[in-house]
């Protein structure tokens, strides 16, 4: 058997990060490591204890050129390095979860024409 341990997703502030993966959602922090001026946070559900979520600087190397970070910031800030989809058995309820923390809101729970009900 083959499954999933660890994806990872780039932060630029894991502080802010781990407000909303830990405090809005509700995950656990499992590991929080330092390294040559970086850090990495593993997050995952208690229902999961197997799948974690790494969240690593947007280019966890450091001897990569600062135009190479500077690139991987931009392509951040612009939301063009993809993340994870999160399930849940309600998710109008995890949607004002996340709203009353402060989450950013960029699409409300709608039914989408592929059969799921889906928020961002």
């Amino acid at each position: 058997d083959i499954k999933l341990s660890q994806c990872f997703i780039a932060v630029d502030d894991h502080d802010k990060a781990l407000a909303f993966y830990r405090d809005a959602l509700g995950m656990e922090v499992r590991n929080d490591v330092g390294f040559e001026g970086m850090r990495w946070v593993t997050v995952g559900s208690p229902a999961q204890p197997d799948v974690e979520i790494v969240l690593e600087p947007p280019l966890a190397d450091p001897n990569a050129p600062a135009a190479d970070r500077q690139t991987m910031a931009e392509l951040l800030a612009k939301g063009m390095l993809r993340g994870v989809i999160l399930t849940s058995d309600d998710v109008d309820a995890a949607f004002e979860k996340v709203r009353a923390a402060g989450g950013e809101v960029l699409q409300e729970p709608i039914d989408q024409p592929y059969g799921v009900r889906d928020c961002a």
